[in-house]
């Protein structure tokens, strides 16, 4: 592997963990964005979770060295999956992608750049551009350059990092892993455990396109594996404050979630926010170059 100025590199900096499940309509386009990134000191793991779908022909499609494939015969979830590449990475850090979503191309280098300038940094996380299936943008989430504090100032509350966009030291991933109890909500969990004894920031520009994709099924399981992880993470470690507030808390987003995807009450949840017209015009180039036929993969 070579890195931007043509030299020898004999280890990638970045491992991206992407664990797959039943992905093969969208993956081809989130792996292709992930090819093309300005920075191209990465590995990624493709890690299939006994799909019953076409996603292995997808991931066999794809012929670049840095990719490594892993088959599952027994679906495991999501948090096993990363787990399982964390161990295996040979990266400095570790980067979060989803089979369903678009990394912009320079989402990994400034990222890679942000935590190499921030070096206290454990775990970095962008602004999400939200957009439907026919690539039609929704608008972006309401986010500011957060530092740690004000990332953390609503712990009970939740932490508003969007998953699909962290990148972290891998040492500290390894520290703290994912926990399976806890899939639906798997992010949440992970955070609250770990962000007395580490330090989070998060960039307001969108670095990658979220689908949307949540169901009032999704969120009900979420709200619930909030409610019995991080509520009793919250119970054995005695604060009986933050469990009271996880309780509170839940059972009003609960009531949200409801009126919002069940009855179509939009107002009821965070709005999102334009974009402007230099991302707008990039995210169309993006779309465009990656919405080609399918069997083009390279």
């Amino acid at each position: 592997m070579r890195n931007e100025e043509g030299d020898y590199i004999s280890e990638p900096l970045v491992t991206i963990g992407l664990p797959v499940y039943n992905g093969a309509s969208t993956l081809r386009v989130a792996v292709e964005s992930i090819l093309q990134q300005t920075y191209q000191n990465w590995e990624l793991i493709l890690l299939d979770d006994a799909s019953s779908d076409e996603s292995s022909a997808v991931m066999h499609s794809f012929h670049d060295s840095r990719i490594r494939l892993v088959e599952g015969d027994k679906n495991l979830g999501l948090s096993a999956r990363l787990n399982m590449a964390i161990d295996m990475a040979k990266g400095e850090y570790f980067a979060r992608m989803d089979q369903d979503d678009i990394s912009f191309p320079n989402r990994i280098k400034k990222q890679v750049c942000y935590l190499q300038v921030h070096s206290e940094i454990d775990l970095l996380s962008s602004n999400v551009l939200v957009f439907k299936d026919d690539g039609i943008i929704l608008g972006k989430w309401p986010m500011i350059n957060g530092a740690h504090a004000y990332i953390c100032r609503h712990p009970c509350s939740g932490f508003y990092m969007a998953h699909p966009t962290w990148v972290g030291k891998l040492q500290w991933f390894r520290k703290y892993y994912y926990c399976s109890d806890a899939d639906g909500a798997e992010d949440q969990h992970l955070l609250y455990r770990s962000y007395k004894n580490s330090r989070f920031a998060c960039l307001c520009e969108p670095l990658l396109g979220y689908r949307e994709s949540r169901t009032l099924k999704k969120m009900l399981r979420a709200r619930w594996v909030v409610l019995r992880e991080i509520g009793r993470l919250a119970y054995t470690r005695r604060d009986y404050v933050d469990l009271i507030t996880i309780l509170l808390v839940q059972t009003i987003k609960l009531c949200g979630d409801i009126m919002t995807y069940g009855l179509g009450i939009g107002s009821l949840r965070n709005p999102l926010l334009s974009i402007d017209g230099a991302t707008r015009l990039l995210w169309v180039e993006l779309w465009n170059a990656l919405s080609l036929p399918s069997g083009t993969n390279k």
